[in-house]
């Protein structure tokens, strides 16, 4: 599974709407509304490469009120319960 992380610019005006219609595309798990440089952030989640590139410029790119669009692709994901269990392996309290 490849996830990516698209920042998305929009109209002002049209955040909730663009957002929601973002959210509805497959291949899209998330949509953030936030504050900072961009107005929206997505979490993408494909099987192939190639899938981004036709869901990201023809897709989400085309979304009335989507301005631009600047993705980062994942390469791997860490949580704390991935830091806590690396930190249990090879470890016996007896």
């Amino acid at each position: 599974m490849i996830t990516a992380i698209v920042l998305i610019h929009a109209a002002t005006d049209t955040i909730p709407e663009t957002a929601q219609a973002i959210a509805d595309i497959d291949g899209v798990s998330e949509v953030y509304s936030c504050a900072g440089d961009v107005d929206l952030i997505a979490i993408v989640r494909v099987g192939a490469h190639e899938e981004l590139a036709d869901l990201i410029p023809a897709r989400i790119g085309k979304v009335p009120g989507v301005l631009d669009t600047d993705t980062h692709i994942a390469f791997r994901s860490y949580s704390s319960a991935d830091t806590q269990s690396a930190f249990d392996i090879g470890i016996d309290g007896d």
